[in-house]
């Protein structure tokens, strides 16, 4: 059985967590996973945040070819899971995440470019989630102009894993969170889920912003 452990407390929830790293990470023009700060590659520091979250494996969705994505994972309680048909978008990678974690009641999709991402922040999205496990539990996006959007990291629930099978592209999956009613996708204020890397300016961003330390994996 997948289990997430609620901080605190003994009681367990059927919680997957995934990080997609099978992008091709055009723009930053290097695997956004193995983007160093600090000595740190992106990818490691997810998985120590996630795994002071989760006692389960993580599901680690990645490119045909992750020799490279292994050794970054060495120590991790991993589950790759090789996206073949990553040209067709983010949402071939939630295809993937979702067929590995068919049997769980819930689905945490994480990007791996979240530089400064707390393990606080994603224990309040997962404690958002288990007071609602039938609902969409996402980071709350505040658009110039528009009204608040759900984007990730967000969880979704097993009632629409077959849903999310059917979505295309790269914003397949946002248009279905997005196009819910309100009531069925809370919305959680992430402030350390803000900043992301997609180009080299980002990343030289975030070299300047983060301490050393702040990438130490314990």
């Amino acid at each position: 059985m997948n289990t997430l452990i609620k901080p605190g407390a003994g009681v367990a929830s059927r919680l997957q967590i995934a990080i997609l790293v099978a992008g091709f990470s055009s723009r930053l023009g290097r695997p956004k996973a193995l983007a160093r700060i600090h000595g740190v590659s992106l990818l490691r520091r997810t998985l120590a945040v996630v795994g002071r979250v989760t006692t389960a494996r993580v599901i680690v969705v990645v490119p045909p070819r992750y020799v490279r994505y292994r050794t970054e994972a060495r120590g991790s309680n991993v589950l790759f899971s090789v996206n073949p048909a990553r040209a067709g978008g983010l949402s071939t990678s939630v295809h993937c995440s979702i067929s590995r974690a068919r049997y769980a009641s819930g689905l945490l999709l994480l990007p791996v470019d979240l530089a400064t991402l707390q393990r606080r922040d994603l224990d309040r999205l997962v404690s958002r989630w288990r007071g609602t496990p039938r609902r969409v539990s996402a980071r709350r996006i505040e658009p110039h102009g528009a009204s608040p959007q759900g984007g990730v990291p967000l969880i979704l629930p097993r009632r629409l894993f077959a849903r999310a099978r059917e979505v295309t592209g790269d914003i397949g999956l946002r248009e279905l969170v997005n196009r819910l009613p309100p009531g069925q996708r809370p919305l959680v204020d992430l402030p350390s889920a803000a900043f992301d890397i997609d180009t080299p300016e980002d990343l030289n961003a975030a070299r300047r912003r983060l301490r050393p330390t702040s990438f130490a994996c314990h």
